[in-house]
C-alpha cells in the first residue's frame, strides 16, 4: 500500500492510504474556493445585522429627542415656547447622537399644538429621519424607497 502525506490548513499532517490520496490531491483548493464564494454573503449578512442595530439605536435617539422637545414645549413658561424653539431642542438632542454609515440629512421636525380652548390642550412633536447605510440603505434605494425612521410624542400642557 502506498502512503502519502497531505497537510491540512491547520498544519496537521494526515496520512491517506491507497487511492484516497489521489482524490484528495485534486480537491485541495475546494475549501478555499467555497470560502471565497461565501465570504461576500457572510459579510453582507454581518453588515446588515450591524446596520439593523444602528437603525434601532437611531429610532431610540429620535424618540428621546421628540420627548425632550415635547417636554420643552409643555412647561409653564411666559411667553410659551415657540415652534422654532421646540424644533431646535429636538435637532440639538438628535443630531449629536444619530449614527449613520453614510452622510445623512438632519431630521425633519413637525410641531402641532392644539388650541388652548380644547381640553386636553396637547402638544405633538414628530420627527422623521432617513437612514443611509451600506447594505440596507443601498438595498432599499435599489428597491425604489428609503428607510425612514419615524418618532412622535404627545404631551398635555401644564
Amino acid at each position: 500500500m502506498a502512503e502519502s502525506a497531505v497537510y491540512c490548513v491547520s498544519g496537521v499532517r494526515a496520512l491517506w492510504v491507497g487511492r484516497g490520496s489521489r482524490r484528495t490531491r485534486h480537491q485541495r483548493g475546494a475549501a478555499a474556493v467555497e470560502f471565497a464564494l461565501l465570504l461576500p454573503v457572510l459579510m453582507a449578512m454581518l453588515m446588515g445585522a450591524l446596520e439593523m442595530g444602528l437603525i434601532l439605536y437611531d429610532k431610540a435617539v429620535l424618540t428621546n429627542a421628540t420627548r425632550e422637545g415635547a417636554r420643552a414645549g409643555i412647561v409653564l413658561r411666559n411667553p410659551k415656547p415657540t415652534v422654532n424653539e421646540i424644533t431646535s431642542v429636538v435637532l440639538q438632542k438628535s443630531q449629536t447622537s444619530l449614527i449613520s454609515l453614510l452622510p445623512a440629512d438632519a431630521p425633519q421636525v413637525t410641531v402641532l399644538q392644539s388650541s388652548p380652548a380644547a381640553w386636553p390642550n396637547t402638544l405633538q412633536v414628530s420627527a422623521q429621519y432617513t437612514f443611509k447605510g451600506f447594505v440596507i440603505g443601498t438595498l432599499m434605494q435599489a428597491l425604489g424607497s428609503s428607510w425612514v425612521i419615524h418618532a412622535s410624542t404627545v404631551m398635555v400642557h401644564e
